[in-house]
């Protein structure tokens, strides 16, 4: 209960004073990538509950000629990836937070087809709500293995406090200003997991 009146309070006091940031980086996504300002997209909430997560879209819905869009790479702009560096296309999730679906600190909420290739260890992650941020994002966020990410994951699911959780919002705002991690070698992001039940 102490946890959702911190994420409550604190998800609504940040969506108030980003207010005007909101509206500059929604002006500017418009501008530069047309509409829809926001991308919905079904992601895994606490036990795998499905729900929509909110971001401002960091890519364009370029296609090609046989009218399928394009890969991830081909698509994402020059304003798209500086909204990824300095993770102002994460400010929408705050609504995640304020309905419930996501915490502030929390295992990253990744793609539903993933649920059903994880194996024990892996699916303790789905424990609990997912989160803005986490502790595999200050650890490394998308330049480190998906091994080593569920690793980390496990660890808070198990660990986590407030004292952690504080621990955690500190070393996100150093991530987000020095803008580490933020993809994975050849890739956007972070390459698709193929499972590994073993």
């Amino acid at each position: 209960m102490l946890r959702r009146i911190v994420d409550f309070s604190v998800s609504l006091i940040a969506l108030v004073v980003t207010f005007p940031i909101w509206i500059g980086v929604a002006l500017l996504t418009l501008f530069f990538h047309g509409p829809p300002v926001i991308f919905f997209q079904v992601r895994p909430g606490k036990m795998g509950k499905p729900f929509k997560m909110l971001k401002f879209r960091s890519m364009a819905n370029s296609k090609g000629s046989d009218g399928i869009l394009l890969s991830d790479e081909q698509r994402i702009t020059e304003f798209g990836s500086w909204i990824r560096s300095t993770s102002l296309d994460e400010i929408p999730s705050l609504l995640n937070v304020l309905k419930g679906e996501m915490s502030l600190i929390g295992p990253r909420p990744l793609l539903v087809e993933y649920n059903e290739l994880y194996n024990d260890f892996q699916r303790k992650r789905l424990s609990i709500k997912p989160g803005i941020t986490g502790w595999a994002q200050v650890n490394g966020r998308n330049a480190i293995s998906w091994d080593r990410r569920f690793e980390l994951d496990v660890w808070y699911v198990e660990n986590r406090s407030f004292l952690l959780d504080l621990k955690i919002l500190l070393k996100t705002v150093k991530k987000v200003f020095k803008k580490e991690g933020i993809s994975h070698e050849g890739n956007v992001s972070m390459p698709i997991w193929k499972g590994n039940k073993d």
